[in-house]
């Protein structure tokens, strides 16, 4: 046990003033306008609005002219706060002041002595989470007391303090240390011992290619420096490739990275292997004829075989076909199926129950996303659509999911339109369908893209969630430790959450926050907060910001163009392909009409053999007769000149007398 120092300043609403005079928010005409000097224009107007809910109330004003972007951008920041209390809205912004400048008390209020508590704790190092370059505070303590707020430690603690967590079905936020990695979505997650891995990603558009791991003893994140394997050099672009849309999974020591998208897609879905020993990435050699290319797969593990199914390849071309690669003879075989099948789709989530069903729920095309649940029998290779019990889930893609036991339990994802908000559990012994935790607002865990990870974190199972999309790229990471229960349904906090968490689902501070993001969405670079001297500087920050704004618009009409023009093109060879097959169905019909025609004349030509071949015999039987007629004749001709030679013979002999018929007289 270590003892380390805290400090306690003064309470609300004390605590917020001094926070506002800090920040230049002290109700003069002058202050206001340091407080853009100080913080970046999107913080400083995150503070207005907070300031103006705390000490004025809602927003009631009327909607400022169009002509007066920074007057808008204000009232936007100010009515997305909706009806927020006053002391939640003070607490929120010493909170955001606190992530700023964690020093800012003791800085500005050096003159008040702060009382010295002696803390015990069992943690000493005090690591702060650095995002993108600048560090951050972390909140120390936030639990839920009748769906409000209740802060119960100041944030100045120094120190840190061990995660727990105490409550069964409740999504919480552990303090980490270390860099965190850059928000993302549709990266790979995975377990190995300890740790879990974090590799690759999407942010703005730009595939990701580093490797991160999470420290579950000490919930310090760090990067992992990788290297390509010597045998492997030749094909280390391909390798080292950032890429998005893969499956990350665990094999023994090392992390398999199945398919995804990246910049230069090959034809064939390929395999990297990452020795965690050696920190070397390497590409597994396979044999058989391999998947297409293709990202937003699923890639399920059933005993030592990789079963994948449906995606979307390089071309934007929804799949639903199944592979299965062999992880004993690293042989590709594609499986034949029965049954009504899947829907092409990508950004489903899988499962394996029992070794033998694999369980397929939700995904999207590119015009819907769907809810449905599928199961394929893997002895059989038959797919069915089973009764389920209980209320399904609504639709959703990019979903992530994990199996415990013969749990499935499915968090976030979404429709297009919102996150899937409710965290829910199918068993699929039974398959039964319940809902384990929801959450309010736009958060993290309603996030498409993010990934889904089961540890074990003092002797116990709990789900691990990272990252994700929901109008802002995620980083954070989030805890559940799943009741073992029969029922699962959503428990109501009874104790405090521990020292060391943040609960995720108290709506009021995530909504706020998200929503103060969201009405930042114009990207206005240059706001002031001068409330009183909008003269000439706010005039000429107009211009600017107008010129921004213009700016803006421009490349979004080329963006829209550039989409118009795909969509053209698309069109045009979908009519060059309907023309295609209108022609070929052409072709297939006068094929068919001159097959008809030829089978027609074989039919006569066979007819006309029949009769040939039997005039053949009759001529063979006449040629028999006559040649028995003609050997009959010649026979008689020879009898007729032997009687003739004999008839002759005689006369003369008569004339002439002969001794013979001498002889014979009498």
């Amino acid at each position: 046990m270590a003892i380390t120092r805290a400090t306690s300043g003064p309470a609300y609403p004390e605590r917020f003033y001094a926070a506002a005079s800090y920040v230049g928010l002290d109700g003069s005409d002058s202050s206001a306008k340091h407080v853009s000097s100080k913080f970046s224009n999107d913080t400083a107007l995150i503070f207005y609005a907070l300031y103006q809910q705390a000490t004025v109330g809602p927003c009631n004003t009327p909607k400022p002219s169009a002509w007066r972007p920074v007057e808008q951008s204000k009232w936007k920041s100010w009515q997305g706060l909706g009806t927020m209390p006053s002391i939640e809205a003070m607490r929120l912004f010493v909170k955001i002041l606190e992530e700023e400048n964690p020093d800012w008390y003791s800085s500005e209020f050096t003159d008040i002595p702060d009382p010295v508590v002696d803390v015990q704790i069992n943690q000493t190092k005090d690591e702060p989470v650095v995002e993108n370059g600048n560090s951050l505070s972390e909140t120390k303590t936030i639990s839920a007391e009748n769906g409000r707020l209740s802060e119960t430690q100041d944030k100045d603690v120094i120190s840190e303090v061990t995660n727990s967590v105490s409550v069964y079905n409740q999504w919480t936020a552990p303090q980490t240390s270390g860099q965190r990695p850059k928000a993302r979505y549709e990266h790979g997650a995975a377990v190995i011992q300890d740790k879990m891995y974090i590799y690759g990603g999407n942010h703005n558009g730009r595939y990701l290619g580093d490797l991160h791991a999470l420290d579950f003893k000490n919930w310090t994140w760090s990067r992992v420096e990788t290297k390509v394997a010597t045998e492997s050099e030749e094909t280390s672009p391909t390798l080292l490739s950032p890429c998005a849309g893969h499956t990350l999974i665990p094999w023994d020591n090392r992390l398999l990275s199945v398919g995804g998208h990246n910049k230069d897609p090959s034809e064939s879905m390929q395999v990297k292997v990452f020795d965690t020993h050696t920190c070397t990435w390497s590409m597994l050699k396979t044999y058989g004829k391999p998947p297409v290319s293709r990202g937003g797969q699923s890639v399920t593990v059933v005993g030592k075989t990789l079963v994948i199914f449906g995606g979307q390849d390089a071309k934007r071309s929804l799949l639903n076909d199944l592979h299965v690669l062999d992880l004993e003879t690293m042989t590709w075989d594609e499986i034949d199926s029965i049954g009504a099948s899947p829907s092409p789709r990508s950004d489903h989530a899988a499962a394996v129950h029992a070794e033998r069903y694999l369980l397929i729920f939700g995904g999207g095309s590119h015009a819907t996303c769907f809810g449905d649940l599928h199961v394929l029998d893997l002895q059989t290779m038959e797919w069915s659509r089973p009764a389920q019990q209980g209320e399904a889930p609504t639709p959703r893609s990019g979903h992530a999911g994990v199996t415990n036991g013969e749990n499935w339990f499915i968090v976030g994802g979404g429709d297009n339109k919102s996150g899937a908000s409710e965290s829910v559990v199918l068993n699929m012994s039974t398959l039964t369908w319940s809902v384990v935790a929801s959450v309010e607002g736009r958060v993290p865990l309603a996030s498409e893209g993010l990934s889904l990870v089961v540890s074990s974190y003092n002797g116990e199972d709990v789900l691990v969630a990272f990252g994700g999309y929901n109008g802002r790229y995620n980083n954070e990471i989030n805890l559940l430790k799943p009741s073992h229960k029969s029922t699962l349904q959503p428990k109501t906090l009874e104790p405090p959450l521990p020292v060391s968490l943040s609960a995720v689902n108290n709506a009021t501070t995530r909504d706020i926050e998200s929503e103060v993001e969201v009405s930042q969405e114009s990207r206005v670079r240059e706001i002031l907060m001068d409330n009183a001297n909008a003269g000439s500087e706010v005039e000429g920050n107009s211009e600017h910001i107008i010129a921004i704004l213009k700016s803006e618009k421009e490349e979004l009409e080329a963006s829209l163009n550039k989409e118009q023009m795909q969509t053209l093109q698309l069109r045009q060879e979908l009519a060059e392909g309907e023309s295609r097959n209108t022609d070929l169905n052409k072709e297939l019909q006068s094929v068919r009409g001159q097959l008809a025609t030829e089978q027609s004349r074989c039919f006569k030509l066979e007819v006309d053999v029949a009769e040939l071949r039997q005039k053949l015999q009759t001529l063979e039987t006449l040629q028999k007769e006559l040649e028995l007629l003609q050997r009959q004749k010649a026979v008689s001709e020879q009898a007729a000149t032997n009687t003739k030679r004999q008839s002759s013979g005689g006369v003369w002999g008569w004339l002439a007398g002969s001794p013979h018929e001498k002889d014979d007289s009498p």
